[in-house]
C-alpha cells in the first residue's frame, strides 16, 4: 500500500483550518475476495493525532465505519502564520504515517 497523507492549514480570524486526505484501504474485516471467496484482513485506522508546534490539540479513534482514503477538517483557535501543523495516523497493523505542514494566511 503506497502510504500518503495531503495535508494543508490556513490561517483566518484567529482560527487555524486543517484540511487532511490520507490514502488507507480502511478494510472492515468482513468483505470477502471476490476471487477466492476469503474474507479480506480488518486493516482500518484507530488513530488521529493533530498537533501544533508539537503539542496535540486534536485526537480521535477511528474504526472500521470510516471510509477508504479518509478526509479530515478541524479548526482550531490559534496559531500563526508558519506554525508547524502534524498529522499522525495509527492502524490495526500497527503501521503508522505522518505529514507536517506549515500555517499559510487565508
Amino acid at each position: 500500500m503506497a502510504k500518503k497523507i495531503k495535508i494543508r492549514a490556513s490561517l483566518k480570524n484567529d482560527v487555524t483550518t486543517v484540511k487532511a486526505i490520507m490514502t488507507h484501504p480502511m478494510e472492515t474485516g468482513s468483505r470477502k475476495n471476490k476471487e477466492s471467496g476469503e474474507l479480506i484482513p480488518a486493516h482500518y485506522i484507530q488513530a488521529v493525532i493533530v498537533s501544533l508546534n508539537g503539542e496535540q490539540v486534536f485526537n480521535a479513534d477511528w474504526g472500521t465505519g470510516v471510509s477508504k482514503n479518509p478526509y479530515l477538517s478541524i479548526k482550531i483557535k490559534g496559531g500563526a502564520v508558519g506554525d508547524n501543523v502534524a498529522l499522525t495516523w495509527k492502524d490495526n497493523l500497527g503501521e503508522s504515517e505522518t505529514a507536517e505542514t506549515k500555517i499559510k494566511a487565508k
